[in-house]
């Protein structure tokens, strides 16, 4: 299948976004309208993933008594506290898992993949769910440990009870870059937010054993008085090494 060209100002427009998006830390009380939220999760969930496991969900706090504690179990921060909505990513081996029968149950119904392209998924989908199922098991913890100390690049494998639940942590985060960046195509602003006690995420949101929150992003529109400063990153000669 030919893949569609983007018109020459799709760069302009994603650059005009990028540069855009700034960690707002005081939003106005401007609500943000519903459709645009399910437009920007919608995309969000277009975000690539390992294998295209997906191992998230993405929790759209909407209820404003729940909001308000969830300000709270964000240590109280101004950004969680004038949110106009807030998009909770919780990831976990699990999530991987439930993805990994639907897209084999797509695989197998599907008219338009051949043979070849279903025994590839098949193969595919069957390593993740060994990964995600056994693999997952603390009773790798300790070789995992062990392997990384010895070989330091082996410590971000997915195996094993923490090394799965990173892994699942790292893919949520694609999900909420593209949603952070949807955001500052409309306009909206953004503030990912590590600061929050995931316990009490955990709670407020009823998730199962198992499940990690990498990261909540509140959404709404700046504050004239949000403090927005030049902005600072390093040089291309520092970061960017050709081999």
């Amino acid at each position: 299948m030919k893949t569609p060209a983007l018109a020459p100002q799709s760069w302009e427009h994603f650059q005009s976004a990028n540069r855009f998006r700034r960690a707002i830390r005081k939003f106005n009380s401007t609500p943000l309208a519903e459709d645009d939220v399910k437009a920007l999760l919608a995309e969000a969930t277009c975000a690539p993933s390992s294998g295209n496991m997906q191992p998230y969900e993405l929790h759209w706090v909407r209820e404003p008594s729940l909001k308000a504690r969830m300000a709270t179990a964000c240590n109280g921060q101004k950004a969680a506290a004038s949110a106009a909505e807030f998009i909770v990513f919780v990831a976990s081996p699990a999530l991987g898992l439930r993805t990994a029968r639907a897209q084999l149950e797509h695989v197998e119904r599907s008219a338009a993949l051949g043979q070849d392209s279903k025994a590839y998924y098949r193969k595919q989908v069957g390593m993740f769910q060994k990964i995600l199922g056994i693999g997952s098991s603390a009773l790798w913890s300790p070789l995992v440990l062990l392997a990384a100390l010895i070989r330091p690049t082996l410590s971000l494998i997915p195996i094993g009870h923490i090394g799965s639940r990173q892994w699942a942590a790292r893919n949520a985060i694609f999900a909420a870059q593209t949603l952070m960046l949807g955001a500052a195509a409309k306009g909206i602003d953004s503030c990912p937010m590590e600061g929050f006690s995931a316990s009490q995420v955990a709670s407020l949101l009823k998730l199962p054993r198992g499940s990690v929150i990498p990261l909540v992003v509140a959404l709404g529109y700046r504050a004239d008085d949000a403090r927005i400063e030049e902005r600072w990153r390093q040089p291309m000669t520092d970061l960017v090494i050709a081999h």
